[in-house]
């Protein structure tokens, strides 16, 4: 069985942020990985569902971000798949958000884990603010009246 290696492009997204978040800015960060992590998100098998991004000591930490361990390197040093990795940003861009994070109902969410064009890994972060439960059904309603247009639209352009 051949396995297709991911070169560029995405890895894993998370695809309800923007249903439960607000993105006010996003950003694009490094990641600190072990080789064997990499290796294995070549092969595609990273999750960033459920995790979220931390302020650290003045460092961004993303946690609970699942990496499975690289088969083939069974024998070495084994890391725990959901460990917490430190996110590489320019000081402006660090400081800024670490401020964004201390005002009240402001978060940091990944949203697309991903290999550039040159092949390193990146995540893409934002800055966002959590919706109300109001705001979620607006946002239901606007997608629903999205797709009913589409379909009306379809069925007169025939």
């Amino acid at each position: 069985m051949k396995q297709t290696l991911i070169t560029t492009g995405s890895i894993a997204s998370n695809r309800k942020a923007h249903f439960h978040y607000t993105i006010l800015d996003t950003y694009e960060a490094g990641l600190i990985l072990t080789g064997g992590e990499v290796k294995s998100l070549r092969m595609g098998h990273a999750s960033i569902g459920e995790s979220y991004v931390s302020p650290d000591h003045g460092e961004l930490v993303l946690v609970n971000a699942r990496i499975e361990e690289y088969s083939a390197s069974k024998g070495f040093v084994e890391e725990k798949a959901t460990r917490p990795r430190k996110l590489l940003l320019h000081q402006k861009e660090l400081s800024k958000l670490l401020r964004e994070v201390a005002q009240k109902g402001k978060t940091i969410v990944p949203l697309d884990l991903y290999f550039n064009a040159r092949g390193i890994a990146k995540l893409k972060i934002a800055l966002a603010q959590g919706k109300t439960y109001a705001d979620k059904r607006e946002t239901i309603k606007k997608r629903d009246w999205q797709r009913d247009k589409q379909r009306i639209m379809a069925h007169y352009n025939k």
